[in-house]
């Protein structure tokens, strides 16, 4: 049975005696007890307020332990790319002077292959001159 608090100040008033009176407010204390098991689980608003201010206050903690390790995660990016920009920049002189000696390589090629047309022509001319003056000699001596 539910104790309403018109019925426990009508109880209160017609008790006669500060004992009874007792009895009353332990009775209407077990039966709010047995009403409400977790009453003493429950927060007061004072709790939950200190509570909240403390979870505040965790929270703009992590905030900033989080923005401090994202700008020490961004300045080691930051040599990191810069060593690979530097890395991409030492190899891609390494290409350039390999395509340099690429050339000096091709123009020596043109150069040795100039000489050996030169010398295959002048050595075509000096055989057709031995052979003509050859051929010239037999027929003189004919």
């Amino acid at each position: 049975m539910g104790v309403t608090a018109l019925h426990l100040y009508e109880q209160l008033t017609e008790a006669p005696d500060e004992r009874t009176k007792a009895r009353i407010i332990a009775e209407a204390f077990g039966q709010l007890e047995e009403r409400y098991p977790n009453l003493k689980d429950l927060a007061t608003q004072g709790q939950v307020r200190e509570s909240e201010l403390r979870l505040q206050k965790e929270i703009r903690e992590s905030e900033l332990r989080l923005q401090k390790e994202i700008k020490e995660v961004e300045g080691k990016l930051r040599k990191e790319i810069e060593s690979v920009r530097l890395e991409v920049e030492g190899v891609r002189l390494e290409i350039e002077g390999v395509r340099l000696e690429v050339k000096g390589v091709e123009v020596k090629i043109a150069e040795t292959n100039a000489g050996l047309v030169r010398w295959v022509v002048g050595m075509g001319l000096l055989q057709s001159s031995l052979i003509i003056g050859v051929l010239l000699r037999v027929a003189h001596l004919i």
